[in-house]
């Protein structure tokens, strides 16, 4: 769950679009395969699956790789698991040799690419547990109209409070922020020497939660229209910049953090901006940091906040499709995804495993409470370099105009749709 995430922290746009471009180039397919998934025609053979997962260490991976040997020694379809050392570029190479792994790991911003010359099969409308998704994450994996595949987990973006910190500026519990005006006046009394009070990744991955509560983000919900420069996002934005004016927001990187969970981390944040992959983070290397997780304040437009996800693609070349859906829904059963979050921390993609999944993890609770409001992120095939290119001027939001860089923004985006 992790590494897939956090390839909207940074460089990670630039690899998939030359993944996909390749792809592009490389492929020869007429899409038959995805056409015939819509149908209800799968392909079906005695041939092994292949799985491919970029993971985010040995506890995913051993995870994966059990409920995989678990659903072949009881369907009778031999599979095995792949960890990928670069997915994007693994993946891509075997579409374009036309012998792809048969199912694997598919993030958001590569959906469309691949979607669009052929390489997946559309089977999400196959899916018998199809109304369990949340539907947030289904519009994530909807391309033209088609529900391409199944979110195998997910996770939004939260306030993360350090407590020792937090109890010595003499806040309680009832301090924790409601709205921005609560956001910035305790950001301003947790701001001390060595630290500040609000430390994030400068980038839309993080500063796209403020988007949201205005009311706004850069596209509209299935990616078919640029809203970057909506009055709702200008506002964002200007926020953001007074926070980082008056010195009590400031990036990870003026910090000499890489990313927001290691300023935290470090002490050198009381406060930051994460999504539920930073406990796993905490507990390996900053195991005795005491924190709390809160739901990130209002705006004025209300709630608000992002969800990262990613999906089981099947490829529309599989010779085994059929087996293939049965695997996919065996994965993204309540068992087996409150099993992954037990080993590795993602939260399920599915209601009916929410109750279960708040019993045994009660703190983080705020996390999965934002699934009926959290926004997905652009899906626009190319909308991943025009994020990059955003966050470069986002870099210097403290002196820029908000209006101009969200204009631009605006204007790339619009380029995509035409």
């Amino acid at each position: 769950m992790q590494r897939p995430t956090h390839r909207w922290l940074a460089g990670g746009a630039v690899a998939v679009a030359t993944a996909l471009a390749l792809t592009a180039c490389g492929s020869g397919f007429s899409g038959s395969g995805s056409s015939d998934g819509a149908s209800g025609k799968l392909t079906s053979s005695d041939k092994a699956l292949t799985v491919m997962i970029g993971s985010s260490g040995d506890a995913e991976t051993a995870a994966v790789k059990s409920a995989v040997s678990d659903w072949s020694t009881s369907d009778g379809t031999k599979a095995s698991v792949i960890a990928a050392s670069d997915l994007n570029q693994q993946l891509s190479q075997g579409f374009a040799a036309k012998k792809p792994a048969d199912v694997f790991y598919l993030s958001t911003d590569a959906l469309a690419g691949y979607a669009s010359n052929g390489s997946l099969l559309a089977y999400g409308d196959q899916l018998s547990n199809k109304s369990d998704f949340y539907p947030s994450l289904v519009k994530s994996f909807t391309y033209d109209g088609k529900f391409y595949c199944a979110p195998k987990d997910f996770s939004t973006l939260q306030l993360i409070i350090n407590t020792d910190m937090w109890s010595a500026a003499g806040l309680t519990d009832s301090d924790i922020p409601k709205t921005w005006d609560q956001l910035q006046a305790v950001a301003k009394k947790l701001t001390g020497a060595g630290h500040v009070g609000l430390g994030i990744s400068g980038e839309y991955a993080r500063i796209g939660s403020f988007m949201t509560q205005a009311g706004g983000n850069l596209m509209n919900e299935d990616s078919t229209k640029a809203t970057a420069n909506s009055d709702a996002n200008v506002k964002a934005l200007d926020y953001v910049k007074t926070l980082l004016n008056d010195g009590d927001l400031k990036y990870a990187k003026d910090l000499g953090a890489g990313w927001g969970g290691e300023a935290f981390g470090k002490g050198l944040a009381a406060m930051t901006i994460e999504g539920n992959w930073i406990t796993g983070a905490l507990k390996s290397d900053f195991p005795n940091v005491k924190y709390k997780v809160a739901e990130l304040p209002e705006g004025p437009a209300g709630k608000g906040t992002l969800q990262f996800t990613n999906c089981w693609g099947i490829a529309a070349d599989s010779p085994n499709q059929a087996a293939a859906l049965k695997l996919v829904e065996k994965l993204t059963s309540k068992d087996d995804q409150l099993a992954f979050s037990k080993a590795f921390g993602p939260m399920p993609s599915i209601k009916s495993a929410a109750d279960a999944w708040k019993s045994a993890n009660p703190e983080l609770v705020p996390f999965l409470s934002a699934a009926d409001y959290a926004k997905g992120v652009p899906t626009a095939k190319g909308s991943a370099d025009v994020v990059t290119d955003l966050n470069s001027k986002l870099e210097s939001l403290a002196t820029g105009d908000p209006k101009t860089i969200l204009d631009a923004t605006q204007k790339n985006l619009e380029a995509l749709l035409k």
